[in-house]
């Protein structure tokens, strides 16, 4: 199914004219320098490709090869290649690497005689060609930019007459003859030939996939291990999963150009998440803002006073809103794909997989800002983005402080419309113990959690609303809230007061009641004495009332579940929050 989605993704890309993808036989490379000549092979210069952030040009240049051991020497790239191929370069000045390198650049060169005529008459390859003749190499490196070539390990390079705009192996007539012969039967004597599992053709199976550099391992997404007990059938390596050299090369194509992208890709520790869309009504402006508003509602931070991020999650809710609702026609083939991949040295690991049509990734969404949507002060972002979510339940607000799997299993629970994982939910109360805060963040966390829970059991009465809720009579909330009560009044019995019974005894008072509740209720007595508004004494004491009115204390457990701990959190903060709206109101 993922490799199928990405050929999918391959096919619809590389029809599209304004895409750089690569087509067949061909892949998107990054060069740092490209060494300049004229028509008869000389000299000329050592260009210098990168800017300021030392990043160099992506060109279109012939696929590269899978090569590796004491024979990689053996396998060059047509055209370019790293300087100890191009210019015979060692490493090192041990004679290994000297007899290496010279090896490498004699098989450079013979790729390049080996070429058919028609090629090799061409003028950018017949330039290429004379420039080894007549020993050009060493020109090469007395130029200025050299060290700086050198020192880069593995660095690419190619080749661009003066006369020209693009490099040698981008000329019409090399592309043309590579993309061809890439589509013609290959030249390996063992090819086998099978059903693909992707496309459902007959054709030539791939016997290794290609790698791709992931956490600085390179790692492939379909390997079997030789001889290591994972052969079927007496079948080798990627032979145990038939796919054709036409659908491999599609799915690394698109899978590499995911990995490249800005705005189909976000990093969550140690997790890529990748995603996209395939469209069948969709226009191509649809989609790529589809792509990008999911984008900006994982990774997007919240910064105050920026009211540009503030609107563009505003903008991400209405999208997703529009297209629930049907304002924004989509047709149930139109599909949205998320792939969260890691690497173990070998292999690419499959994190998360979900597929499903555009509608209903829409429809998870907007319950997911449902879920999250608490009474919040001015300063507070209106919407939570995925990472915000998690950093608020990570120490330190560093979500590589979190679990590793935590991350892709809460982005699954919102994408299937599950409940919330217990441990995603254990963080939150942690937290709140160790810091004895109830911020908006992890209130909405702990509101969600228990209502996507009640839901599960078709249960509204459990459910918690987004504002105060007097009807609610559940004993854990009832008691948040007097919390917040005592905290309030110890505050305006006390200005300017740095620390409240908040500090010293949130975590008795939302884990065992009982041990505290009678010594903060004797110091509230303690409180009000000190307050000279009699109008605000009777609003406390009236206040208290009421919530204690459906609390019996008789009944109380010694000590409340995490569950329970959650409602007595979000409880404190629903009556914490109508504090600060009222006190709002009246500075209106």
């Amino acid at each position: 199914m993922i490799l199928q989605a990405l050929v999918n993704y391959y096919d619809r890309r590389v029809t599209d004219p304004d895409s750089e993808i690569a087509p067949f036989g061909l892949e998107k490379k990054d060069l740092k320098f490209i060494i300049e000549i004229d028509e008869n092979g000389k000299f000329i210069n050592l260009i210098d490709l990168r800017g300021s952030d030392k990043k160099g040009k992506y060109y279109l240049l012939p696929r590269s090869e899978g090569r590796s051991g004491t024979n990689s020497w053996q396998t060059a790239f047509l055209l370019w290649d790293h300087w100890g191929y191009v210019l015979g370069c060692p490493k090192s000045d041990t004679e290994k690497e000297k007899l290496r390198a010279a090896q490498q650049k004699e098989t450079f060169i013979k790729k390049i005689i080996s070429l058919p005529d028609i090629i090799k008459n061409d003028k950018g390859v017949a330039a290429v060609i004379k420039f080894y003749e007549a020993g050009q190499e060493s020109e090469v490196m007395k130029h200025s930019n050299w060290p700086e070539c050198r020192k880069i390990n593995g660095c690419n390079i190619s080749f661009k007459l003066n006369s020209d705009t693009i490099l040698v192996p981008e000329r019409e007539v090399v592309k043309n003859w590579v993309i061809e012969n890439a589509k013609a039967s290959s030249s390996n004597e063992d090819k086998i030939i099978g059903r693909c599992l992707v496309s459902g053709e007959i054709g030539e199976i791939k016997k290794t996939h290609t790698k791709f550099s992931i956490g600085g391992n390179q790692a492939a997404l379909v390997a079997c291990q030789k001889n290591s007990g994972y052969d079927s059938y007496g079948k080798e390596q990627a032979y145990n999963a038939p796919v054709s050299v036409k659908s491999e090369f599609a799915y690394s194509t698109a899978l590499k150009s995911l990995l490249e992208s800005e705005h189909n890709k976000t990093y969550i520790n140690d997790l890529i998440l990748l995603f996209w869309a395939q469209p069948k009504t969709l226009t191509a402006e649809e989609t790529k803002e589809i792509e990008e508003k999911f984008l900006f509602l994982i990774s997007t931070p919240y910064v105050e006073n920026q009211n540009n991020t503030n609107n563009g999650i505003e903008a991400v809710k209405n999208l997703f809103e529009s297209i629930k609702t049907g304002k924004m026609p989509v047709d149930m083939g139109d599909k949205f794909y998320v792939l969260g991949i890691s690497s173990n040295v070998a292999r690419i690991v499959v994190r998360l997989w979900k597929s499903g049509s555009i509608s209903d990734f829409s429809e998870k969404i907007i319950d997911y800002f449902n879920d999250m949507e608490i009474d919040r002060s001015p300063k507070d972002p209106p919407y939570l983005t995925f990472k915000e979510m998690l950093s608020s339940v990570a120490i330190d607000y560093k979500i590589d402080k979190l679990p590793p799997n935590l991350s892709g299993s809460v982005l699954m629970s919102i994408l299937n419309g599950m409940p919330y994982p217990a441990t995603f939910f254990q963080h939150a109360i942690r937290r709140i113990r160790a810091e004895r805060k109830v911020p908006r963040a992890r209130a909405a966390i702990i509101k969600a959690y228990i209502n996507r829970l009640a839901k599960r059991c078709q249960d509204k009465s459990k459910e918690v609303t987004m504002s105060l809720d007097k009807s609610n009579t559940d004993a854990a909330y009832r008691l948040g809230r007097l919390f917040a009560v005592l905290e309030k009044i110890q505050e305006e019995a006390n200005p300017g007061l740095n620390s409240t019974i908040r500090e010293r005894f949130y975590g008795a008072m939302s884990s065992t009641p009982l041990t505290v509740l009678p010594m903060l209720m004797r110091l509230k007595n303690h409180h009000l004495a000190k307050l000279d508004n009699v109008a605000r004494k009777n609003y406390f004491e009236k206040e208290i009332g009421e919530i204690m009115e459906e609390i019996q204390i008789e009944t109380l457990p010694k000590h409340f579940s995490l569950v329970k701990q959650g409602y007595f959190a979000v409880g404190y903060y629903h009556q914490r929050q109508m504090f600060f709206t009222k006190q709002n109101k009246n500075t209106d």
